[in-house]
């Protein structure tokens, strides 16, 4: 079993590791009382996100009261940490800077390049979205990329495991100020932010993202990576517009023949294996996406569809046959319960052939 990220994150290893640096930079910090502080009766019972919190509070009641001193010790300790454990500088700042906008936006921009700044700007976007954003527009320019993603990742309107912005959820407008300075972007890593971006942005404008898709496809392969990774959720809903952006038309000649499953009743967790016969009759060949679609049965008795792909490529006339096998065994993500599930073959964006199976 996987470790949980709390018992990989913001150890006593790590945490100590964080009290001695401060001490070779401030050697005024308590780090034993900072320590006895953090690792209170409750931090066992603390999650993840919880004891970033904790840590953070903890570090400001052990630096200087004066915030412009705090930060300048922060700084100098930041670069020698890395990943998650690094959010505790960007996480101080939103706890003891939201009234010092001067010094904190500069700070969250330097933190984020040791330790993502994307959930601590939040707030300071919540508070006064028209001067936050302006910030993050400014940082869309920078030479480090980590900024450049810092622009993009913080203000997504449906960032996971962040507050909400349902001001960008309303109107996404700021957003798109900045991704269309980063639509081609060097980075992968900064265009990955950009695509995400706009996924969240297509769940509550689906019309007004496509907008912007057909705007930049075409104009490069980075341009192109972006758009599709984009409209990923979007394909997976048979977004028309999506569909024929790509080429994924619906007047092929195709058709789905002999849709059979190895087994019409499996216990949970074994292996589901079908196979089909995929019916091309266009005089050329086409390109279509080939996906399939299982309605499974949710705690409550009702069910919810899930999409998987299985392949997406041109193909000549002619019979195609295809095999997948698809596990039924328990995931962190999706939990199996009994009953009655049904299978689709979904070929661009038409459901062709249905088959039903038991659960049990």
């Amino acid at each position: 079993m996987a470790e949980k990220l709390k018992d990989v994150f913001f150890t006593r290893v790590t945490l100590t590791q964080l009290a001695e640096a401060i001490t070779q930079v401030d050697a005024k910090f308590d780090r034993a009382k900072f320590l006895a502080l953090v690792f209170d009766d409750d931090w066992e019972s603390k999650e993840l996100k919880a004891r970033l919190r904790h840590a953070a509070i903890c570090l400001g009641q052990v630096l200087p009261k004066s915030y412009a001193q705090a930060l300048k010790i922060l700084k100098q300790v930041a670069p020698q940490s890395r990943g998650f454990d690094g959010l505790v500088f960007p996480e101080f700042v939103e706890v003891y800077g939201l009234e010092d906008w001067e010094r904190s936006l500069p700070a969250l921009e330097f933190f984020t390049r040791f330790g993502s700044s994307e959930f601590a700007v939040r707030p300071f976007l919540h508070r006064d979205p028209e001067r936050g954003m302006a910030f993050l527009l400014k940082c869309a320019d920078s030479a480090d990329h980590h900024v450049r993603r810092w622009a993009s990742e913080g203000c997504r309107p449906r960032l996971p495991w962040a507050m909400a912005l349902p001001k960008f959820k309303a109107d996404p407008s700021p957003i798109l100020l900045v991704l269309e300075k980063l639509k081609d972007d060097e980075s992968e890593y900064v265009r990955k932010s950009v695509a995400n971006n706009l996924n969240d942005i297509s769940k509550d404008h689906p019309e007004r993202m496509m907008a912007v898709c057909e705007r930049w496809f075409g104009r490069s392969p980075r341009t192109d990576w972006i758009v599709k990774h984009a409209c990923r959720g979007l394909l997976k809903a048979r977004h028309e517009r999506a569909l024929r952006l790509f080429g994924f038309d619906d007047n092929q000649q195709v058709e789905v023949a002999k849709l059979k499953l190895d087994k019409k009743r499996l216990a949970i967790g074994e292996d589901l294996t079908f196979n089909f016969e995929l019916l091309v009759g266009d005089k050329d060949e086409c390109k279509l996406r080939l996906e399939y679609t299982i309605d499974f049965v949710k705690a409550n008795g009702k069910t919810s569809k899930k999409v998987f792909q299985l392949a997406e490529k041109n193909y000549l006339p002619g019979v195609h046959t295809q095999r997948k096998k698809h596990a039924t065994a328990d995931l962190s993500t999706r939990k199996h319960y009994p009953g009655k599930h049904q299978l689709a073959i979904v070929v661009n964006g038409k459901e062709l052939a249905t088959v039903g199976f038991d659960l049990f």
